[in-house]
């Protein structure tokens, strides 16, 4: 017994909208036990989602270095991590300090 493709989607179509009436239900259920246990216990937004923990990125997380270098020429600055561009190559370092 094979089943043609658009019975496949009709039935894929009728599960895609059991699926979202079913999550829309668990979605109030929860919602309502959420609301029973912050009234029951007073929380707060505070409480609950505390600001200090995952609203902060990773400290080295995206990290920017400042310049440690300038280039006098070209105003080009090099923050003196990873590869050294060409124009500080073989040169004293001191003279292009920031």
């Amino acid at each position: 017994m094979t089943i043609s493709y658009d019975e496949l989607l009709k039935q894929r179509e009728a599960l895609d909208l059991q699926i979202s009436e079913a999550r829309k239900a668990a979605l109030n259920d929860a919602i309502s036990q959420v609301r029973a246990l912050v009234a029951k216990f007073e929380l707060t937004p505070q409480d609950v989602f505390p600001a200090g923990r995952a609203a902060r990125p990773a400290a080295t997380t995206g990290a920017k270095v400042a310049p440690k270098y300038r280039n006098p020429a070209t105003g080009q600055t090099w923050t003196g991590r990873g590869k050294p561009p060409r124009w500080i190559q073989n040169e004293n370092r001191e003279q292009f300090a920031i």
